[in-house]
């Protein structure tokens, strides 16, 4: 499992011209699954989404989690994330799960996510989105489980 976390301003999910999602300061995460995948990764991955200390304190040190300020969280699926581009000119793609599979796997995560309390929203599943975000720092990580 791939996540690439970006500590956002702002973030929006647009499908078909129409606005489907929108956060304020929290994080935006790109989600993407491989074969082999589970629960035990989701777990892992969602708990430390959520108390990763990403964002500034005072001092501008970071030192506060998503939790700790309260912040909106935005999960997109992305399989590309997988994508293997260590060949040829074209990306490979056989080392992403299933759809089934990663519909299951993401819809977890989200829940989880949900748990926290915070504000959760979510992109659709395998449709083609235009995500527009405003990365705050640049801050971005890429986690993987």
């Amino acid at each position: 499992m791939k996540l690439i976390l970006q500590r956002v301003t702002g973030a929006s999910v647009y499908v078909d011209e129409e606005k489907i999602a929108n956060i304020n300061r929290g994080i935006l995460i790109l989600f993407g699954v491989e074969k082999g995948d589970g629960e035990d990764q989701t777990s892992f991955l969602a708990d430390k989404t959520l108390n990763l200390r990403i964002f500034p304190d005072d001092s501008g040190k970071m030192n506060f989690s998503c939790v700790d300020i309260g912040g909106d969280i935005l999960v997109v699926s992305q399989f590309t994330l997988i994508g293997d581009c260590s060949r040829g000119r074209r990306p490979g793609f056989d080392r992403a799960a299933d759809p089934v599979t990663a519909r299951a796997l993401y819809e977890g995560y989200v829940e989880l996510l949900n748990q926290s309390g915070l504000k959760v929203s979510k992109g659709r599943f395998a449709a083609d989105m235009q995500v527009q975000s405003i990365n705050d720092g640049p801050v971005t990580f890429l986690l993987e489980r």
